[in-house]
């Protein structure tokens, strides 16, 4: 995962700095730097203008015991948005403008939320395992490992150190049958 995060940062940074030398061959470079300017500012008004406007349609529907039309959902992606908009580039600054404006915020929270809505659905299974290891001394030990939702913990015996092993007994529950199964 965290890899994955590394290589979007890394692809997503090499291609602003691409596009900004492109902006500044074209439009020179005090162009270039006002235009980044530009939407810096153009970020801190409609980031200003859509959060107060959220905060305070959130506070009225609670006063009157009502959950807000718009929900955590969206104040969440106008703080995106800006954030977005404060890093230098014209992709960050695209994307920041586009989750303030909102249109296309409400656009993007409808299919965010579906999108979530179905991963929490389906709900997180857990694997738990007990795993052999045999030692070069021709001695065994065994421990427990269990895996939730992507992230792995083991039991640290500290006798073991990692090495080949094999899966002894895996138990899989997942989160919608509640149900156990042994594989």
């Amino acid at each position: 995962m965290l890899a994955k995060i590394f290589l979007v940062f890394t692809i997503v940074t090499l291609l602003e700095t691409y596009l900004l030398y492109l902006f500044g061959a074209w439009m020179g470079p005090w162009m270039t730097l006002g235009l980044i300017l530009f939407t810096a500012m153009l970020g801190a008004f409609l980031t200003k203008r859509e959060g107060l406007k959220i905060w305070g349609a959130w506070r009225e529907a609670l006063s009157m015991g009502q959950l807000p039309e718009e929900g955590i959902l969206s104040g969440i992606l106008v703080l995106v948005g800006a954030v977005l908009l404060v890093t230098p580039g014209v992709l960050t600054d695209v994307t920041g403008i586009a989750l303030l404006v909102p249109p296309s915020r409400r656009f993007v929270a409808k299919h965010l939320r579906g999108y979530l809505e179905k991963k929490f659905a389906a709900g997180p299974s857990t694997v738990t395992r007990r795993v052999r290891v045999e030692h070069a001394d021709g001695s065994y030990s065994e421990r427990v490992e269990t895996q939730f939702g992507g992230f792995r913990r083991a039991s640290r015996d500290p006798n073991v150190i990692e090495a080949q092993g094999e899966v002894v007994e895996e138990r899989r529950r997942d989160a919608a049958t509640r149900l156990e199964r042994s594989e």
